[in-house]
């Protein structure tokens, strides 16, 4: 694959309140740049040193960082987007600035994009912990996989794509490199929500013609308190709710012989959100029981299954103990 003066990749890396983190990712990403990549970090008016710091990691660089900022705080989706509109790469990684890339992971991807030229590069990733306990190890957190499908080798089926994102129900932005033209002026990350990769990772993927699963590690996903994903909120329970809204339907405009087997991975991945919807609720408002009626009737609308079909497919696969277990929390 030739290239010419434009970058062939677009590290995207927004800015919030990380000035404990800011080095270390900073760090993992310019020991291993090549030419043709450049970096962008876009601090989203942090109240912390973030900026400062930035400033000093940029002024100290031997690799060009190229510094946005916003005027007012706007959120994570509102940074990724901006970055976007400024990314001249014509591959896309985003990259949260509390994470960090393995060693030798951009060039395993160099390769990969001058053999293949894919649409979509997917990698794996291990779960960062500042104590990392025996039950972490046991879970698989040194090596966690984000597609289920055939390994190193350049893919066509879309279906199969759909399916092996939701099987393994990872669907994190930054485990997933994509080109620049995928994106367009249309695909966006809704502004004011969180939990934005589920909503906007399946509309990408409904755009890929070609893609590649890499089964390396390539990102360490840190795990800290206050995260977004490691507290509750009611706006997150609100945000992760309808997180999964037309999903399904969107597939099978374009893809009515969408298989069983995929729609309930899918229907699966939407199963532990809204588990994970009624223990935050329970977490919020513990007196009294709060009512999960219309998370429930969401969580169905976006399944396109009726209680009864959802417990089938349970029932197929001999998933018992799953399926009492959702009962339990439903």
């Amino acid at each position: 694959m030739a290239y010419s003066s434009k970058p062939w990749l677009s590290i995207l890396i927004p800015v919030y309140n990380v000035a404990d983190y800011l080095q270390e990712c900073l760090d993992s990403v310019l020991a291993q740049v090549i030419p043709g990549v450049e970096i962008i970090a876009l601090d989203d008016c942090s109240t912390d040193n973030s900026l400062e710091q930035l400033k000093r990691i940029a002024g100290s660089a031997k690799i060009p960082i190229n510094i946005l900022r916003h005027t007012h705080n706007r959120g994570l989706s509102a940074a990724r987007n901006t970055l976007l509109d400024h990314a001249r790469g014509e591959y896309i990684w985003f990259l949260d600035s509390d994470d960090a890339l393995h060693a030798g992971a951009i060039n395993e991807l160099q390769q990969i994009v001058w053999q293949y030229e894919p649409d979509l590069v997917m990698c794996d990733f291990r779960v960062w912990r500042e104590h990392q306990r025996l039950k972490h190890r046991w879970r698989g957190e040194n090596h966690t996989a984000t597609f289920a499908g055939k390994k190193q080798q350049l893919l066509t089926d879309p279906l199969k794509l759909f399916e092996g994102i939701y099987k393994e129900r990872n669907l994190h932005i930054w485990s997933k490199i994509s080109k620049r033209s995928l994106w367009g002026t249309d695909l966006r990350f809704p502004e004011g929500r969180v939990m934005e990769d589920m909503v906007v990772t399946p509309r990408l993927a409904l755009r890929v013609k070609t893609y590649f699963y890499q089964p390396s590690v390539w990102v360490a996903y840190r795990q800290r308190e206050g995260s977004i994903l490691s507290s509750s909120s009611q706006k997150k329970i609100d945000d992760m709710s309808v997180a999964c809204e037309g999903v399904l339907d969107l597939w099978l405009q374009h893809y009515p012989q969408l298989s069983p087997r995929a729609r309930f991975y899918f229907s699966y991945f939407c199963v532990k959100t809204h588990i994970c919807v009624a223990r935050d609720m329970r977490s919020l408002h513990q007196n009294p029981t709060p009512d999960l009626h219309v998370y429930r009737t969401r969580f169905f609308s976006h399944i396109g299954w009726n209680k009864r079909e959802l417990f089938n497919e349970y029932l197929k696969r001999g998933w018992l103990l799953r399926l009492r277990r959702f009962i339990q929390e439903h």
